[in-house]
């Protein structure tokens, strides 16, 4: 096994310096892919999008999201650090990839999705079929490529591991593409599984450590032979991804069954629909330059799960009646 293990990793040295060898000149697009893989903007950007474009593609998307980085953060038994650029220093587990796995599982389940809207009258051997399909998924095996071998160059992560991340994101997409329960999980179901998840990955990491393993290891050892400690950031150690995706799931439990909710589901028009899309975007994108005090981790991730739950709710409930109600008031002054 430690042969086979020390073959993969040579061949994953030899691939990332081949790739900064020979396309050093690329380095902007892949630290761009990188940035653009990242869950984030999942929640920030896709998440708004098709939620006003179709509520039952948004919530998927969260779910998927969410229960694939958790699987992600949970099957690793340790931390690995790694100093990306001369200004920041990233504390997070390396196998499978994690930009890897979200990008595959929130990819598939776009793809799968619009296919399953657009060709739902369409005959599956129908010549607009084959060619959506065909687009579709050369679409996304491009973009899992790109990804790849971002993650590759930057040394973030071996061939293997990246490898591994697409196949457990699609994985992932698809045992959710077969799950119709979310769709009308009630707020009591959204609030358990979101402690569940909390509390098996609190019990895990408590666990290991009472057997001599701490998944945290780096985290002291970044903040006590860093150059400078302000490089050390929490936001990307394993508890601060945790609560980001708790956070989030049980915010959208909370928008979706939230009275205000309820009402805004009363406008439904295209128009409104991309007004929703539009204010949404324009607010998080505002609300995500704000950012937790690090100073007292216990606060910063209180601060991280409370912002990630404010992220759905907005888009899903707060937004919408605001909006509805401008929109309504105004419609009565025309008239």
């Amino acid at each position: 096994m430690n042969a086979v293990m020390d073959t993969l990793h040579g061949f994953g040295v030899s691939s990332t310096q081949y790739l900064q060898t020979h396309y050093k000149d690329a380095q902007g697009w892949f630290l761009f892919v990188s940035f653009a893989a990242d869950l984030r903007n999942t929640f920030f950007i896709f998440f708004p999008i098709w939620f006003h474009l179709k509520e039952s593609v948004g919530i998927k998307l969260i779910w998927v999201a969410v229960i694939g980085d958790w699987l992600n953060l949970n099957v690793h038994t340790g931390g690995s650090m790694r100093l990306l650029t001369t200004s920041t220093v990233r504390l997070s587990p390396l196998n499978p990839s994690g930009h890897a796995m979200g990008a595959a599982g929130v990819y598939y389940t776009l793809v799968t999705s619009i296919l399953a809207i657009m060709l739902s009258k369409e005959k599956k051997t129908s010549s607009k079929g084959l060619y959506l399909r065909g687009s579709l998924w050369t679409l996304f095996w491009t973009v899992q490529v790109c990804v790849c071998l971002s993650r590759v160059f930057i040394a973030a992560h071996f061939p293997h591991q990246v490898f591994a991340g697409v196949i457990s994101g699609m994985v992932v997409a698809e045992a959710f593409n077969r799950q119709k329960w979310i769709y009308s999980a009630s707020l009591k179901n959204y609030f358990n599984i979101t402690l569940f998840l909390l509390s098996f990955a609190v019990a895990l990491y408590l666990l290991l450590k009472a057997l001599g393993v701490d998944l945290l290891w780096t985290l002291e050892k970044a903040q006590r032979w860093c150059v400078n400690p302000a490089w050390v950031h929490l936001d990307t150690t394993p508890f601060a991804s945790l609560l980001r995706n708790m956070g989030t799931l049980f915010g959208l439990g909370l928008g979706l069954h939230s009275p205000l909710y309820t009402e805004s589901k009363k406008s439904s028009s295209a128009q409104v629909r991309i007004a929703f899309i539009i204010a949404s975007l324009s607010l998080l994108h505002l609300f995500d330059t704000i950012k937790p005090p690090t100073h007292t981790a216990a606060l910063f991730y209180l601060l991280s799960f409370c912002k990630s739950a404010t992220v759905p709710l907005v888009t899903v409930s707060i937004i919408p009646y605001c909006m509805s109600g401008a929109l309504g008031l105004q419609s009565k002054k025309q008239l």
